[in-house]
């Protein structure tokens, strides 16, 4: 399965969670039925992931946590707030860089509307 392909269910699944509880819970709330919800579709998800940092020859596994991985090939970082800013777009594609991923998703369930929630970005495409 592509990414385009995996990216579809998970906003379809991201719009029916958002429908049924609306907004303003917290992320891991989100984070654990939206694992639930693309395992059931058949996806492979990983929750929490470690991506480790590498400074001068060492490796520290604490370097950064991946909300979802979805098939190895969709980073989901999950949000709960007013607005997604720049800082949130840096983030995720910080995390596309180390794990050499070329498509993450932002779902921001903190907005009014899920599909205004939604930021796709892209690493080297």
């Amino acid at each position: 399965m592509e990414e385009n392909e995996i990216s579809g269910i998970i906003v379809d699944a991201a719009i029916y969670i958002h429908k049924k509880l609306g907004s303003g819970l917290l992320e891991n709330v989100y984070e654990v039925i939206l694992a639930k919800l693309l395992a059931q579709k058949g996806l492979h998800v990983q929750r929490q992931v470690s991506i480790p940092i590498e400074f001068e020859g060492e490796y520290f596994e604490e370097g950064f946590r991946v909300d979802l991985f979805v098939e190895g090939k969709v980073i989901i970082e999950l949000k709960s707030v007013e607005k997604i800013g720049p800082a949130h777009k840096k983030q995720l594609l910080t995390y596309l860089k180390l794990t050499n991923t070329k498509l993450g998703l932002i779902l921001n369930f903190g907005s009014a509307v899920m599909i205004d929630g939604i930021d796709r970005i892209v690493n080297n495409l």
